[in-house]
């Protein structure tokens, strides 16, 4: 017998954790947003641009009398206030057309545009206001509104210019932040999964399975080993590969890990728990974080009461829209008493929320990276809960 439990634990692919991972502590992050909109030409404009522009419209009068610099400097900068609005409100459109770091040229072009239009239309109402009106004597010359628009060219390359560096140096900042907001949020993901692989209660339980297998059902012992040891291999290639560097898997790889870590759960639980998994094969090559469908079933069996008289049912389902395409993972609610759940959005530090919590600021990173890039994003998952019910709704990534 115990020769026979050598073999089959020798099967299992334990490793020991290097000294400073096991001593690491992980917090939960929360991405960080900036707010967009500073434009450098709001200070430009008044500082430079509107004392020279009003110099040339006036002449020495605007510096040498006062009341006339009061006058004129009020009807420029209303007038420099309603182009600097309009300028502002075309940009922001623009950069949320072309938000990415790799469409700079386009992003420039068009805020070029934008200004190269914006600008001489408002400077061209200006010079028709001080002519019509005459306003501090002023005398339109031939040359001075072609003098006043070339000098504006200037200011629009040396706005945008400007404008472009800072919001490139600021997103480039903020892409950085993100990168190690979700490296963090990874580095959680690592810890809790391999506080799973040395958890004693995980493994009493399962080994406490093993051995009452071996003696009554030898056959059953070594499919559950097998069952066993995949999971516990998804789990250190997931923190060794791809997916522990924050990439997506598939859909299909997901439930072929779930299905391992059911059985272990069904061996110890008998009839006290189902698994329904109701996914058409088109959907299989969807994607989403690793491990998300093994912390949602973990959270139903802590916090739900499991026995042969009332089973726990967890049902796996995908919800189609024009939308999206969501997973919904749902088991019947039947908490246990004392139990809680806590939305990921909870202020108070306890582990019901980890996972939820953990996979919600995934999503959120995932999204901010994918708009970074140019690209859409998906919505963050959702939780629907009523007196029958538990529904978390995962969206998936298209493949």
């Amino acid at each position: 017998m115990n020769s026979r439990l050598k073999h089959i634990i020798s099967k299992l692919p334990f490793r020991r954790l290097p000294k400073h991972q096991q001593n690491a502590t992980v917090h939960n992050t929360i991405p960080v947003t900036q707010k967009e909109g500073l434009r450098w030409h709001v200070l430009l404009m008044p500082m430079v641009f509107i004392p020279l522009v009003s110099y040339w419209l006036v002449g020495p009068a605007y510096f040498s009398d006062g009341k006339i610099f009061l006058q004129a400097s009020l009807l420029n900068y209303f007038l420099t206030g309603c182009c600097v609005l309009t300028l502002d409100t075309l940009t922001q459109k623009v950069i949320r057309q072309y938000p990415g770091l790799d469409q700079s040229a386009a992003r420039a072009g068009r805020t070029f545009l934008v200004f190269f239009l914006v600008t001489p239309s408002y400077l061209v109402v200006g010079i028709f206001i001080y002519s019509y009106f005459h306003l501090f004597g002023f005398q339109h010359t031939p040359g001075l509104t072609t003098r006043i628009l070339l000098y504006n060219v200037g200011f629009n390359i040396l706005s945008v210019g400007i404008d472009e560096t800072v919001y490139s140096l600021r997103k480039w900042r903020e892409n950085a932040l993100e990168r190690e907001e979700l490296e963090k949020v990874t580095l959680q993901s690592q810890y809790e999964s391999l506080k799973h692989q040395v958890n004693p209660h995980f493994l009493f339980n399962s080994l406490n399975s093993l051995s009452s297998l071996i003696a009554d059902e030898p056959q059953q012992a070594e499919h559950f080993v097998d069952e066993m040891a995949k999971v516990y291999r998804y789990l250190l290639q997931t923190n060794n590969g791809q997916e522990g560097n924050g990439e997506l898997t598939t859909l299909a790889t997901e439930l072929d890990f779930i299905e391992s870590y059911f059985h272990l759960l069904k061996t110890r639980y008998r009839a006290g728990i189902e698994l329904q998994i109701e996914i058409d094969k088109e959907y299989m090559t969807y994607r989403l974080p690793p491990l998300a469908l093994q912390m949602l079933v973990e959270n139903a069996v802590k916090h739900n009461v499991i026995s042969n008289r009332k089973p726990l049912l967890l049902e796996l389902f995908i919800q189609q829209d024009q939308a999206a395409t969501n997973l919904l993972i749902r088991n019947n609610l039947q908490r246990k008493i004392g139990a809680t759940i806590h939305l990921p959005d909870s202020n108070r530090d306890t582990s019901n929320g980890v996972g939820l919590t953990n996979i919600t600021a995934k999503y959120r990173l995932l999204n901010r990276n994918k708009a970074g890039a140019g690209k859409p994003g998906i919505t963050e998952p959702a939780i629907l809960c009523d007196d029958h019910y538990f529904t978390v709704v995962l969206p998936l990534f298209l493949p």
